[in-house]
């Protein structure tokens, strides 16, 4: 690991020693682990506290080191365990334990959201704007039915959260954000709030220039994003809530690895939610809801960069996918003794996916074009989950669900490439199967922490682009690729006792089916030469890894934390590395909280990557090759100017290092712009935040 011999390390090592006999000066007045422990409010938030080894709780508007986050992928990957895929400034895809795709569930308000792009230009956190919500919940591995199907690597819900007050309320908050290279942050929100009413009022929006990497080279990566949340609700007492929410959303994003960018992110949605509580004393709640979503993408080769006429795209090109989602779920919550409660219900959603656009817009404009659709999915769901206390320690928990899938494939021609297109031999094909998931999960509870062991297992349907985006090993068309099996043991423990606290969470996983997405595969084109195509494709594979944190409460004003995230794939049926899996990880934080003021450091090692498998990965990338060690090393500050006011000031990356991430995007060739082998990660960038409420 050269890391250990880098400029960079040498320096942050010394700026981490420089603090060390202050700690240590610090630490001797802590050698008591029962004196009182003052709990501070945090400012800056570097490493993630989980409070169980499943489950993690992440405050949505706090600000974050690096750069406060501009989408929910920015806002996941300062969670150990979590990586995101570069490919520009915005709309990175978040990658947990290596997994990615519709392996992660993406939820907001309780529903989970799609993007409608084949090349993963808006992946569900595209849509998401974590200042216009209160809340982010992390489900690591298969251990709950409840979220949806599929959801093998875990579930991500982005929740906004209503307590009925006790009188009359108006409140407000606002942030605000300016950084490098033209970073402009702009959130707001009011609420109304009466014992039988609330309504509330969100309004986001964030821009920025291309960002430079640390050589000094600009990287095309400008984007501007905007959105608007309204919410109303009713409680006429204390047990009832009716709410409504509306979204609007719009935005555009130049990218570095290909030869489009995205020029409309439109986004509208609509949810409704029920919930009736304590109607008995075994029926402890209902609660019912409605999604609609629809997602309207633009991208051309010409509005956010210097239109470069090629072979493949000789005119202004563009295309308009769009996709119309619409489902909605009811659950009861039981309680039929006082050891077991019961979570019963049914799920549903349909997807239509329609796609248009133009080769030519000056002659034949994409908006008088006919929208064709190429695809539709429906999926009803039926699940129970339940916890029995078998002791006043220990609890087992277990679900099971059953989906029913059905998939049709509406193209009448599939694209080979921009210029080349075939008939396809799956037009009008209608697929139904009937999936199972399920878990059984034992749990111990003490006072110092908590243990679980768990084992799942889920049967994951195809996703749109593995489906209908990639030909097949055989075939023009994908369209009949087998469900994805996995089957996953975790193990998990947390223990708090005075000023310490850490977590351990691992897993080991055996995946049947997994779906490979696999590059430059070399195919007979129609007339009779060879032709490389990228194809999807089923084999076996397994996965383990996990990661690990510790918080240390030096004293009432010093905190020491650091974090560790490991996985390691093989495929199975190729004797292959598993590709895509990101390397080894760790992450050192040290924070100094006084009073309403506090400064910090984080300090980010990552290890190199020998084991790829070029040309192979999932629906978000594929290998590149061997990527180098780096670590990059920032600070923060944060100060309350008045009790409800404070600015956080921050420097990322302060030794302006040049790096980017293993599981990147390979760099593009943009007219005007450098092209690098991966898309390069942002230099030292300067950054400060003020954040009001009244």
């Amino acid at each position: 690991m050269n890391i250990f011999h880098s400029r960079p390390f040498n320096r942050a090592t010394l700026a981490y020693l420089a603090l060390f006999p202050n700690v240590l000066s610090a630490a001797e007045s802590a050698s008591e682990p029962e004196t009182p422990v003052v709990e501070l409010q945090p400012v800056v938030v570097t490493i993630p506290e989980s409070v169980h080894p499943l489950e993690l709780t992440l405050d949505a508007k706090a600000p974050v080191q690096p750069l406060p986050a501009q989408d929910g992928a920015d806002l996941l990957k300062s969670v150990p365990g979590f990586s995101v895929v570069r490919k520009g400034g915005t709309d990175g895809d978040p990658v947990l334990r290596g997994m990615a795709g519709s392996r992660l569930v993406i939820a907001v308000e309780g529903q989970p959201i799609y993007g409608g792009c084949g090349y993963r230009m808006d992946p569900p956190t595209a849509y998401v704007f974590p200042a216009a919500y209160d809340t982010v919940t992390i489900l690591k591995g298969p251990q709950t039915v409840a979220q949806g199907p599929g959801n093998s690597a875990g579930v991500v819900r982005f929740e906004s959260r209503h307590e009925r007050p006790s009188e009359n309320s108006l409140s407000g908050e606002a942030h605000l954000l300016a950084g490098s290279f033209g970073r402009r942050d702009l959130a707001a929100a009011a609420s109304a709030e009466s014992p039988r009413f609330f309504s509330r009022v969100t309004l986001n929006r964030a821009d920025s220039d291309d960002y430079e990497d640390g050589s000094g080279q600009a990287v095309h990566s400008e984007h501007m994003r905007w959105n608007a949340n309204l919410s109303f609700g009713w409680t006429p007492d204390e047990d009832s809530l009716l709410q409504v929410g509306l979204t609007r959303s719009d935005g555009e994003a130049a990218y570095a690895d290909r030869a489009m960018d995205g020029v409309r992110f439109d986004r509208e949605s609509l949810t409704l939610r029920f919930r009736k509580e304590s109607l008995s004393d075994t029926l402890r709640s209902v609660e019912l809801e409605y999604g609609y979503n629809y997602v309207d993408h633009v991208m051309d080769n010409y509005s956010l960069r210097s239109f470069s006429p090629n072979m493949m795209m000789p005119n202004p090109t563009v295309s308009n996918p769009d996709r119309r989602t619409q489902g909605g779920k009811v659950s009861a919550r039981l309680e039929p003794s006082n050891r077991l409660e019961l979570l019963i219900g049914a799920d549903a959603q349909s997807n239509d996916h329609s796609i248009r656009g133009s080769m030519n817009q000056e002659r034949m404009p994409y908006q008088t074009q006919v929208r064709m659709k190429d695809a539709q999915f429906e999926q009803w769901g039926l699940f129970a989950e339940s916890r029995y206390a078998l002791g006043e320690t220990d609890t087992l928990a277990a679900g099971v669900r059953v989906d029913r899938w059905r998939a049709e494939d509406l193209r009448s021609s599939v694209n080979l490439s921009m210029m080349s297109m075939a008939p396809n031999p799956t037009s009008g094909l209608k697929r139904e199967t009937t999936l199972g998931s399920g878990f059984l999960r034992y749990e111990r509870e003490r006072e110092t922490g908590q243990f679980y062991a768990g084992v799942g297992s889920v049967e994951r349907f195809p996703d749109y682009w593995e489906l209908v985006r990639y030909e097949s090993e055989s075939d023009v068309s994908g369209f009949e690729t087998d469900p994805e099996r996995t089957v996953q043991v975790d193990v998990g423990y947390v223990y708090s006792k005075g000023r310490i606290r850490y977590s351990i969470a691992g897993f080991y996983s055996e995946i049947d089916d997994f779906i490979l997405i696999e590059s430059g595969v070399l195919k007979t084109s129609a007339g009779g030469g060879a032709r490389a195509a990228t194809v999807v494709r089923n084999i076996d594979a397994k996965t383990v890894g996990g990661e690990a944190s510790a918080v240390w409460r030096i004293d009432e004003f010093w905190k020491a934390d650091a974090s560790l995230a490991y996985v390691r794939g093989r495929n199975l049926s190729d004797d292959l590395p598993l590709a895509q899996m990101p390397p080894l990880e760790a992450r050192l934080g040290l924070s100094y909280t006084r009073r309403n003021w506090s400064i910090g450091s984080l300090w980010r090692i990552v290890s190199s990557q020998e084991r790829v498998a070029v040309g192979q990965g999932s629906i978000v990338g594929q290998d590149i090759g061997p990527s180098d060690a780096f670590d990059v090393f920032s600070l923060n500050a944060s100060w309350y100017f008045t009790d409800h006011a404070r600015v956080s000031l921050g420097i990322d990356n302060v030794y302006d290092s040049e790096y980017s991430e293993h599981i990147s995007r390979a760099g593009s060739a943009v007219a005007g712009y450098w092209q690098t082998l991966r898309v390069n990660e942002p230099g030292r960038q300067l950054w400060a935040r003020v954040d009001t409420r009244f």
